[in-house]
This record gives C-alpha cells, structure tokens and sequence, in this order.
C-alpha cells in the first residue's frame, strides 16, 4: 500500500464537480433540465466515489501534503494550491460530498417545472467544488479561497428567486454579516503570514510555540491569542454563532434543498472544520478556547429558545441547526475537537434529513410552510412521515441513536473541562437538551399528527412563504407535483415522487447507524491517527485532559446507551417530548393561553431578541449617519472646499491680473520700465549687502 495518495485523483474529486456546474452554466440552454441535472449529479457523484475511495486509503495509512501549483512567489513568500489529505480532511470529504449527492437527486423533484432548473443545479455544483477546495487546502491562502467561494455561491442561491425583494434582503444580510466575520478571519491570518512568515499550514504548526511566546506589538495580549481570536471570528461568521447568527434564519428564503446543504455538511461547518484543523495554535491560549466554549454556549441555548416560537418549519429547522453549531463550538473550546468533528458528522446527516424531510411536507402541503396549516400529515405521506421521526429523534439525543453519541460526548467533555465559562456551558448544553426535545416535537406533533388543519382556511396570521410565492407567481402552484398519480385532489397533501423520498431514506440509515459505528474509532480509537501529515491531526494538550478521562468511562456503543439511562439528559429530552405532546395534542389550548400569559417572553422570542433592530439601528443606521458625515463633512466641506476655494481664488486672482491687461502699448511700456526700475533697485541692494 502506498503511503502517498495519487494527486491526479486527488485533483479529480473538486474538478469534477466544477466540470458539472460549468457544463450546466454554460451549456444549460443547450442540453436542457434532464442533461443538466444529469451532469452535474455525476459529476458530484464521482467526487463522491472517489472520495470514498481516498477515505479507505487513508485508513490504511496513505497521506498526501503538497503543493499541486505555485501560483506566486514574492521573495521567500509563496502563493499555492495544494492539498492536506488525512483521516480529519477524508472524513469531510465524504461527508459533504455524500450529502451534497442525495441533494442533487432531492433536487431533479423538488425543483421540477421551477424556472432557472439549469442555474440552480450549476449552482449547488460549484458549491460542492468550493467546499472541497476549503477542506482539502494545506494553505491559508486556499483555505480563504474556498471560504469565500462558498460565501459567494450562498449569496447566489439564498437569492435564487431574485425577483423577490425579501430573497434580495436574505442574501444580502447573509453575504454582509459573513464579511464582518472574514474581516476578523483575514486579520488572524495576516498576523500568522507576519510572524510564522508562510502560509502552509505545517510551517506556521512548527513555529507554534515560538508564537505562543510573543506578545501583540503595544500590549501584554498574547500574539497567539489575539491570532486565535481573529480566526474564531471568522469561524462565527461562518458557522453562525452569537451574535454573527442573523443571517442564517433569513436565508431560508432559498429553496430547500440549498437550505439542507448549507445548513447541513457544508457551509456552516466550515468553521467548525476550520477551528479543528486550527488547534495545534487555539490549544496554546486557554484564553481564545474559554471565548469560543462561552459564545458556543450562548448560542446553543439562547437560539434553541427561538426554535420554539416558529411557526414556519423551514425556520424550526435553521434555529435548531444554530443551536447544534453551538453545541459544536463549545467541544472545541472543551478541547475536545474529536467530539465536535463527531457531531459535525452526525449532524450532517440528521439534519440534512429534516431538511429535505420538511422540503418534501412543502411540496405535499401546495407550499404552505406554516404549520399551523398542516397536522395528521402521516397518513398522506408515510414515507416522509417516518424518516421525519428519525431524523427528530436522532437530534434530540435519543438514545442509540447517531445524535445521541455525539451530543451526550459534548455533555461529558463540557462537564470535564476545567477552563473559565465551563461551568456556564455545562448548564447552556444541557437545558438544551431539553428545548431542543420540546421544539423538534412541537414540529413533529404540528406537522404530522392531531387535527387536520389543512382542509379548513389557512391560520389567519400565515404569511405567503417564498416558495409558495414564488410558485403563485410562476403560476405552477406545487412545481408540478399536484398529483403525481397518487389520485388526490390539488389541496390534498401527498407522498413525494421517489427522486425526493429515495435520499430521505438514504439519509436516514447514517442517521440511525452512524453514532454507534463511529464513536468508537472517532473518539477513542486510532482513527485520526490515520493519514497523520503533521505530529498529530488533532492535538490534545496534557493540560485538557477531558478526552482521555472519557476514555476511561467508555466501554463500548451499546452499553453507553444503556448508562445513558441513568444520567439527566435522556430525562430531559423525554420531559421535552411529553411536555410538546401535552401542549400540541391533549391540550393544543394552552400554548396560546401560555403565550398571553408570558406575552413580554413571547415577544422577546418572537422579535429573535431585537438583533435584527439592533443590527439596523446601531450598525446599519450608524454606518449610514458614518457615511453621510464623511459626506457633508468631509467631501462637500474639506475636499469640495479645497477644489471650489481654490477655484475661487483663482477666480479672484485673474479678475485682479486682468484690470493690467488694457491694450494700450503704452501702458504696457510703463510697466516694463516700472519692472526695470524694480530689478535694477533689487539688484544694486543685495550688490551693497
């Protein structure tokens, strides 16, 4: 076996995918929908074979770090694509290009009869061939690249209906709130080019504890912890976290199935991947991990509150995916990055699942999203129906389950740490547990259980959601699926066409299975001990010990589900499912009576805690009443009043010169002798001196 991976295999995974999106770009009118869903599906399913097939070498020990094209020299500095391939860069890559595939063929019927079919496939492509470029980079000049390409197709697709001038509002906040984090992102590399004096990933690793003994020019911080903080900024951008999350929630205002893979493996992971790849540097500053362990904390708790005031299910889902990023974020300030890599996995799987899962409830219910329209939907649609129910019961952390491995690890690990704020995040991740169990089966109970709700007039307070609008105003009310050949009427909901329940299906194995088969390896084993490039490619330091305590307590998948029985959040995650089946089944009265009683909460929740006002009044307002200053200060008073003055005098000047200029020769002779007279006078007092 080889230690080294093939580059031109390597080179083959990303390019694939880009060969589809710009086939279907370019090519789109020519070959039509079918031949540009079909490009771009094999295009993104080569990706995935052989990303697979790169995962299964890497295990067996092959690696590969170097450099594929130098595009730039500048002196001893270097500007290059190359490619990082080891146990935590394989497992990515068969995570996002897996999921990206089942939402390609989800996409061939949720996207049907939709305009810009061509656009949206090439899209999603050049998506995946972005995010491959961000995971697979041994450089921070690629990785920045790959940050900002999935930055900018987000942009593109969160807009798809660009007609729409609430889609125009998400994709604008999204790309505007993402460029405040990379702000912070750039600077963290900026001071690591400054002082490590490369880009390559090893390079500045090596020089790590050298830059752990610097200080920040003018201060007593530590350069290392000012470095760390800068990147983790750019991380919460990214990947969402408090208070840089305003964007994620608006940009359901795209079609579903970008939702799933933004939300999903990719995007919003790209911190967490980033932070991870990161920690030889972020383990030397207990300072930047205690900062991310707290900002992880306040948004896994906070926006699981949000979750339960949501009546568009879209949005359910994105408020829980905050609160899962949240939970990932504080396993890395706990140090344990093998556990957050684990959720990460498991979480792209379950909630790519609830997402292309209420995707395909929004085509059955004609476009409606809210669900208060909807109710006793399992009848209808079975398919979705169960695969919806694991797809919950895997977020809540159910036991035996692919999220409860993952989630109840980040418990233990929060609980182990020692760091200032654990204490904190102990608390945040465990009630969450809780809140997430009480949101996730308020949706469940909602959608597809109780009262039917759909056959009477919609909710009176039911906005128009943008893809029932969109559908209104291509006049295709349900993307071509009224029917189906399921023999219901248009306003009767229906299961989906296979391409959109088949990848329900296929998500939801991994959803079940993939907890209890990776924990072990993952966790405790020798699995990132694979395809190891540098000393390790997860560090763990002596002084965060959490890890190697929860090695102690594991004793195997199955009998961590039977402990788990004994412990507080299993209870906490049945109190929050008997708690959303008292209020949305045996009593559906209370929530509102709940809602009028604690109506100033209620509003709190509902206004998202004003962020958005607050975002508008201080920031976007201040940066208006900014510019507007600038403008009448300092263009129309200091820059026009220099040109306009300056004008002026000149004006003055001439006007003064031009009284000498009579025509008379005379006057004109009087005045040389008059200039004579001066430089002969001028010339005989510095010749006497």
């Amino acid at each position: 076996m080889s230690t080294t991976l093939n580059e031109n295999l390597l080179l083959a995974i990303p390019l694939a995918s880009l060969a589809g999106s710009l086939i279907a770009g370019l090519f789109g009118k020519t070959i039509g929908r079918a031949g540009a869903h079909s490009v771009t599906i094999l295009g993104v399913a080569i990706s995935f074979v052989l990303s697979a097939i790169v995962f299964l070498d890497v295990q067996n020990g092959a690696s590969f770090n170097a450099t594929i094209y130098e595009w730039m020299t500048i002196g001893k500095l270097k500007f290059e694509v190359g490619f990082l391939v080891d146990s935590l860069t394989a497992m990515m890559m068969v995570v996002v290009t897996f999921v990206s595939l089942m939402v390609h063929i989800y996409t061939i019927g949720y996207m049907a009869g939709e305009d810009g079919y061509q656009r949206f496939f090439s899209y999603i492509s050049l998506f995946t061939f972005s995010m491959l470029m961000l995971v697979m980079s041994n450089n921070f000049l690629q990785l920045f690249f790959g940050w900002e390409a999935v930055g900018l197709v987000s942009y593109l697709l969160i807009g798809f209906y660009y007609t729409r001038p609430s889609a125009i509002y998400a994709n604008l906040k999204a790309f505007l709130v993402n460029r405040v984090g990379d702000f912070g992102f750039l600077l963290g590399i900026g001071l690591l080019l400054a002082y490590a004096g490369s880009m390559n990933y090893g390079d500045v690793f090596a020089k790590s504890h050298e830059l752990a003994s610097l200080s920040f020019p003018g201060t007593d911080w530590g350069l290392l912890t000012v470095a760390c903080i800068c990147l983790f900024i750019g991380a919460m951008g990214k990947s969402a976290q408090f208070p840089l999350h305003v964007w994620l929630p608006d940009s359901m205002e795209g079609p579903t199935p970008i939702s799933a893979l933004i939300h999903a493996a990719t995007m919003v992971t790209a911190g967490i991947f980033m932070v991870t790849r990161m920690s030889p540097l972020f383990e030397l500053s207990d300072t930047a991990l205690s900062f991310m362990m707290v900002i992880g904390a306040i948004t896994a708790l906070f926006m699981g509150f949000l979750g339960v005031v949501q009546n568009d299910i879209k949005r359910v889902v994105a408020y829980s995916t905050l609160s899962q990023l949240g939970y990932m974020t504080v396993a890395l300030g706990a140090s344990a990055y093998p556990v957050a890599v684990f959720h990460l996995m498991t979480h792209a799987f379950f909630k790519a699942l609830l997402f292309l899962g209420a995707g395909s409830v929004i085509i059955g219910m004609h476009h409606d999203q809210d669900m208060r329209n909807m109710g006793g939907l399992w009848k209808y649609m079975p398919i979705t129906w169960i695969t919806s129910l694991i797809g919950s019961l895997a977020l809540i952390g159910t036991p035996f389950f692919a999220g409860f491995y993952s989630k109840d690890s980040i418990i233990d690990a929060t609980h182990l740490s020692h760091l200032p704020g654990s204490g904190f995040a102990y608390f945040a991740v465990t009630a969450s547990v809780f809140v997430t169990a009480l949101y996730s089966f308020r949706m469940y109970f909602l959608v597809f259980h109780g009262k039917e709700r759909f056959r009477g007039p919609k909710h009176p307070d039911s906005p128009m959601g943008i893809e029932e609008a969109a559908a209104h105003a291509h006049g295709h009310d349900d993307h071509g699926h009224d029917d189906h050949g399921h023999g219901h009427g248009p306003h009767v909901p229906h299961e989906t066409p296979w391409v959109v329940w088949v990848p329900l299906v296929l998500l939801a194995i991994p959803s079940v299975i993939i907890g209890a088969i990776g924990i072990g390896p993952m966790l405790y084993g020798d699995f990132f001990s694979h395809g190891v490039v540098f000393d390790k490619v997860i560090y763990v330091a002596d002084n965060h010990p959490a890890l190697r305590e929860m090695a102690e307590e594991f004793h195997g998948w199955f009998e961590m589900g039977i402990h788990s029985f004994a412990g507080l959040p299993v209870w906490l995650s049945l109190a929050g499912v008997v708690v959303a089946w008292f209020l949305y089944m045996k009593r559906p009265e209370l929530p509102a009576k709940i809602r009028q009683t604690f109506s100033p909460i209620y509003t709190l929740l509902d206004n998202k805690y004003y962020m958005d006002k607050i975002n508008e009044v201080v920031f976007a307002r201040g940066a208006v009443a900014i510019g507007r200053g600038l403008w009448k200060e300092g263009d129309v008073v200091v820059i026009d009043g220099i040109v306009n003055g300056s004008a002026r005098f000149i004006g003055w000047f001439a006007s003064v010169i031009r009284f000498l200029q009579s025509g008379y020769i005379y006057h004109y002779a009087f005045a040389m002798i008059i200039g004579m007279l001066g430089l002969l006078t001028l010339f005989v007092t510095l010749g006497g001196k």
